[in-house]
């Protein structure tokens, strides 16, 4: 259902029970597990969350990991900081 490198491939799911009586089957929510620190990068105007995590992390689609890494609630929270913290690896998700 998730590609291998998505943050929910591992999760999880459980089952639930709608008011009028149909069960949904939905993904639990993983948590971040840190995975160290490489350092941080200093972002220039406009420099995209996609690339950073490319250059540093070899895949655009773990820009996720940046928003973990900063405590970021969503990713344009972070695309509003100069200075974002760079994971040393693209961190594990745990289901909690």
């Amino acid at each position: 259902m998730f590609f291998p490198g998505s943050r929910y491939a591992n999760a999880g799911t459980y089952q639930v029970t709608a008011p009028d009586g149909t069960t949904v089957t939905a993904t639990r929510l993983p948590l971040p597990a840190s995975s160290g620190l490489l350092g941080w990068y200093k972002r220039a105007a406009a420099e995209r969350l996609d690339l950073l995590a490319l250059n540093f992390l070899g895949d655009p689609t773990a820009a996720w990991a940046l928003g973990w890494t900063n405590g970021a609630v969503s990713l344009d929270a972070l695309a509003a900081h100069e200075h974002v913290a760079i994971p040393a690896a693209t961190p594990s998700a745990s289901a909690g």
